[in-house]
């Protein structure tokens, strides 16, 4: 369910960006759509590639259905107002595609594929292309800003990405931002969500997202989420991948992330990850990755992760013997961030909930030049199958971390990670807090760390931690 607010006061700074982002309207051209049919006069199709950049969909329609996508090819701003109608499809498609890189602002429509989508019914076998709700797809040669902006919108029965904005030139294949590969152009992306639901997402497709935004040039990412809802999605609730420099900033605000990662359920591929699932070699037993087995025949095999380690190479031979090696499922979280490249990551949350995720519920990671700052307050996080809040910064760059009057309980791992891997100090402040039945084989409500050159210290102040603290270079004070 969505979380609410009493009343759904409007949030300043969502509403402040939102009317710096929207296109000026004022002076648009406008297309009325006056029929729910897939073609014609009147329809949406036809709205699209009328030349108008402001499109209303009259009340009197009710529904749209289509049988192919819906396109917006050109590079000017474009608005769609609905009523509240869907915009429907019985076919594996991407529902509204902009290609060239457009602002787009829709407000009060659906958005709906034909659903029943899972690991054993994908939607990308045989040589499809899985469908996603809404794409805009950034141009190669594109500046400035792009502009994403959703009121009172769901998404729901697609098998790839719920929303996806791609600044990537390998497209699907982009990866994670923590060493995802890709280029992009010089354009930062502004996302603004208020109302928004994505429902039953990416679970057609391994690593698809409720709303995936990748970056890979010099630009970063903005994101202000209120009101909205992430919700059985395949892959992560939320995913916000800035691969080069620039930073990711986001503030959410009354926001549910749950039962989210559960394309690749370890209750199916658990039975194809092999026995024994880990192991670690002295340098003189000579294992080649020859021996490490990689894994074939499930449902998907790139729900199973194959991590190897190795030695130096043998002076006489030139051949890399194995060290350690690992499989594991790759489940996902309720929201991930990776900031790689110089930038930091920056993140507010308030009055939100993480729960029942199949992997962390937050997850933030942070490599390269920048550092981390995340604020909670009156969030809680429940059920995760890993670490309820996790935040780790691998090179040189502070971590800091407040949490005000929020919760971490009954997750697979530690309730609250703040770990700081190299030069870079650690500052967490927590007060208000609760914590309990935790567990990562240490029991841990509260763990933070800083390994290397660097100050830690964290404040615990007015918080009920039943599970305990653990720290590791980090004065409490």
């Amino acid at each position: 369910m969505k979380t609410t607010r009493p009343g759904k006061p409007a949030l300043l700074a969502a509403s402040l960006l939102a009317v710096l982002a929207a296109p000026a309207a004022y002076a648009a051209s406008k297309a009325i759509v006056d029929n729910g049919n897939d073609s014609g006069d009147g329809s949406l199709r036809a709205a699209l590639s009328s030349g108008n950049s402001v499109i209303e969909i009259l009340p009197s329609v009710s529904e749209i259905t289509i049988a192919t996508s819906l396109v917006y090819a050109s590079k000017d701003p474009l608005t769609i107002r609905g009523s509240g109608q869907t915009v429907t499809t019985a076919n594996n498609i991407t529902l509204l595609a902009v290609t060239e890189g457009a602002d787009l602002t829709v407000s009060d429509l659906d958005f709906q594929g034909p659903g029943g989508f899972d690991i054993y019914n994908r939607g990308d076998d045989d040589g499809e292309t899985a469908g996603k709700g809404i794409f805009v797809d950034v141009r190669d040669d594109q500046a400035g800003t792009l502009n994403l902006v959703l009121n009172n919108v769901s998404v729901s029965g697609v098998a790839n990405h719920g929303i996806h904005v791609s600044d990537c030139s390998l497209a699907d294949d982009c990866g994670g931002g923590s060493g995802g590969g890709g280029e992009g152009s010089d354009a930062s992306i502004n996302v603004v969500l208020d109302g928004v639901t994505v429902d039953d997402a990416g679970n057609g497709k391994f690593d698809a997202d409720g709303l995936r935004v990748d970056e890979r040039g010099d630009g970063g990412i903005n994101a202000t989420i209120s009101s909205s809802s992430f919700t059985g999605i395949g892959a992560d609730g939320v995913e916000l991948d800035e691969g080069n420099d620039g930073d990711v900033n986001a503030f959410v605000e009354w926001t549910d992330f749950s039962s989210n990662g559960g394309y690749c359920d370890p209750d199916i591929i658990g039975p194809y990850v092999p026995d024994p699932d880990e192991g670690e070699f002295t340098q003189e037993e000579m294992v080649t990755d020859d021996a490490i087995p990689s894994v074939f025949g499930s449902p998907d095999d790139s729900c199973i992760e194959r991590s190897v380690d190795f030695y130096d190479p043998d002076p006489v031979t030139g051949i890399a013997y194995v060290e350690a090696f690992e499989f594991a499922i790759d489940t996902d979280d309720g929201i991930d961030i990776d900031e790689a490249g110089d930038g930091s990551l920056n993140s507010t949350m308030a009055h939100s909930t993480i729960n029942d995720n199949l992997d962390e519920g937050v997850d933030y990671d942070e490599e390269n030049d920048g550092g981390i700052s995340a604020s909670y307050s009156y969030t809680s996080a429940t059920g995760n199958a890993d670490d309820g809040y996790k935040h780790s910064e691998e090179d040189d760059g502070d971590v800091k971390g407040r949490v005000l009057y929020s919760s971490s309980t009954s997750n697979g791992g530690k309730g609250f990670v703040f770990e700081e891997e190299n030069d870079g100090d650690l500052r967490v402040i927590v007060k208000g807090a609760s914590t309990a039945d935790n567990d990562d084989s240490d029991d841990t409500g509260i763990e933070a760390v800083q390994e290397d050159d660097g100050r830690g210290t964290l404040k615990v102040r007015d918080s009920e931690i039943l599970d305990g603290i653990d720290t590791d270079g980090v004065d409490r004070i």
